[in-house]
């Protein structure tokens, strides 16, 4: 990521605006974009500084209200899907997103798990012979991952 303008550069720009200077001619004479010009004079004049924000700051943790129902949703199904904690979250009325979803497990420590019946990912050709269970029924069992702690 970009590091911040000077604040050197700053006050010379809003000094430039507050004596009459247009911001594209503002932005010209500094060369710098007049959309930077703009926000840093829009700034001062708000809140009295130019000071760039701080970078990097804490995103809010999405779905802290809501993690008592799914770590109690995700023990009594706990072959649910992302996708399907997603829309039961939604019909709650709670927007989510698979990626919140994602690093709700994440922070949790859930973690996804294939069945044993699935025997992991691989090419059909150089999986083992199928077990009796597999045998009577015909088919290999094909179900979504399960989350567990």
């Amino acid at each position: 990521m970009t590091k911040p303008y000077s604040m050197d550069l700053r006050e010379r720009v809003v000094a430039a605006v507050l004596a009459g200077g247009s911001c594209r001619a503002v932005a010209e004479r500094f060369s710098i974009g007049v959309s930077s010009v703009v926000r840093w004079a829009q700034r001062y004049c708000s809140i009295g500084t130019a000071a760039a924000r701080p970078m990097g700051e804490a995103r809010r943790i999405a779905l802290v209200e809501e993690r008592d129902w799914l770590l109690a949703r995700i023990a009594a199904k706990p072959d649910l899907t992302l996708r399907a904690l997603v829309s039961e979250l939604e019909a709650r009325g709670t927007p989510a997103s698979y990626g919140a979803v994602w690093r709700f497990c994440e922070r949790e420590g859930l973690s996804f798990k294939k069945d044993a019946l699935r025997r992991g990912a691989g090419p059909a050709g150089r999986r083992p012979p199928p077990t009796a269970l597999e045998s009577a029924s015909g088919q290999r069992r094909s179900a979504p991952p399960r989350l567990h702690r």
